[in-house]
């Protein structure tokens, strides 16, 4: 069970960046458990999930706008992104975008197994 002052509500507005990320203020989220195709080209040496980039980013947008954030920050990445599971009014955005298919869970990103406990069906149907 995670401590309730990893989980903070945001108030702020956020913005989508892609697939799975979003920006609130300066900081970088990278939500955990889910790889989304790429909205530019896949970079070269890298392995990109199939799909439209562009629908997937849309399909954030919808799932966060207008909702209270609440972020379980979990770490950075090599980027200096946070990785954390974001929730929209409650509602795991990792499982919204999998329920959608934008999105391929990865077990390996799945901090602390949040995404596969919130969603296991879309979790095992969903995976690369």
């Amino acid at each position: 069970m995670l401590a309730l002052t990893t989980a903070i509500a945001l108030t702020l507005t956020c913005s989508v960046t892609d697939g799975d990320t979003i920006r609130c203020g300066d900081e970088r989220i990278r939500i955990t458990g889910i790889d989304a195709p790429e909205t530019r080209a896949c970079r070269q040496g890298r392995q990109c999930v199939p799909g439209d980039g562009q629908a997937s980013t849309r399909t954030m947008e919808a799932v966060v706008e207008g909702r209270e954030l609440t972020i379980v920050r979990l770490g950075r990445d090599r980027y200096g992104r946070t990785l954390g599971v974001v929730y929209a009014d409650g509602e795991n955005v990792a499982c919204a975008q999998l329920a959608a298919g934008q999105a391929y869970y990865v077990e390996r990103w799945d901090n602390d197994g949040l995404v596969a406990t919130d969603c296991p069906d879309l979790a095992a149907r969903r995976t690369v």
